[in-house]
């Protein structure tokens, strides 16, 4: 099935809001949520209250949100988590990225909103850059929570194959300089195996934080269609550039 026939789009809108899902995906459900929502990152404050210099100014830049406590985070999950799950088929599956402080807000929502099963945590080892030496160390910072309603079934001889990680650089590809230089980028090689693994040619992915379109020109090349929703303009309109892009490459 040719990727460029595959539904992809990008709708401008608040992934708190039913409005946004409405619009990224009509009378449609999803077979599978694919999400990179803001990371459990907390506010740095002086013991006077007063904000903290940025110590990495990478991270800290736009579009990087920040939460004053992990309650907070977990409250931002409580809005948007529960609304996506309605928004798939039945047993459809969750996958959802975030740093090692998310993963108990996470999967406390997700519980909730019945999804219990904590399927596995795939983690993403990211290649550090070349330096003097005969070894190279990995950077875990990143993981990805695959969680289901029902217990994790047993592969049959169809299914593809379940990979628990990738090691990869930020960039590998250069998709992400291409397209913007999102902070919270996601090279291919890190979303294929979640792609592969947890839907088919042809389904519909879910992904409410577009963000530079990472996801949904994955599921484009992997015969995949998505409904896509980014909260900031100026990037909704550079994943619908780089979806066009992909259809024509």
């Amino acid at each position: 099935m040719d990727a460029r026939t595959q539904p992809a789009q990008c709708v401008c809108g608040d992934a708190r809001s039913e409005e946004a899902y409405a619009r990224a995906l009509g009378e449609r459900k999803a077979d599978l949520l694919l999400a990179d929502p803001p990371y459990c990152l907390l506010t740095r404050r002086r013991k006077g209250g007063e904000l903290r210099d940025p110590r990495d100014r990478k991270i800290d830049r736009e579009p990087v949100v920040r939460f004053e406590t992990v309650r907070d985070y977990r409250r931002f999950t409580g809005e948007w988590l529960p609304l996506a799950a309605r928004h798939l088929q039945g047993e459809a599956p969750l996958v959802v990225w975030t740093n090692f402080l998310g993963k108990q807000p996470l999967c406390a929502v997700a519980s909730a909103c019945g999804y219990p099963h904590l399927w596995g945590e795939f983690v993403w080892a990211k290649r550090t850059r070349e330096a003097s030496g005969n070894e190279q160390l990995l950077r875990v910072y990143e993981v990805a929570l695959v969680l289901g309603k029902a217990p994790l079934a047993p592969q049959g001889p169809q299914d593809a194959p379940r990979a628990w990680s990738a090691v990869t650089g930020y960039d590998d590809e250069g998709e992400g300089e291409r397209f913007g230089a999102h902070p919270h980028h996601k090279p291919f090689s890190a979303l294929e195996p979640l792609v592969r693994a947890y839907s088919r040619p042809g389904g519909l992915i879910l992904d409410p934080f577009a963000g530079s379109g990472s996801i949904p020109a994955a599921a484009l090349r992997l015969s995949r269609g998505c409904a896509s929703i980014e909260l900031r303009p100026e990037w909704a309109e550079r994943v619908r550039s780089r979806l066009s892009a992909e259809r024509t490459a």
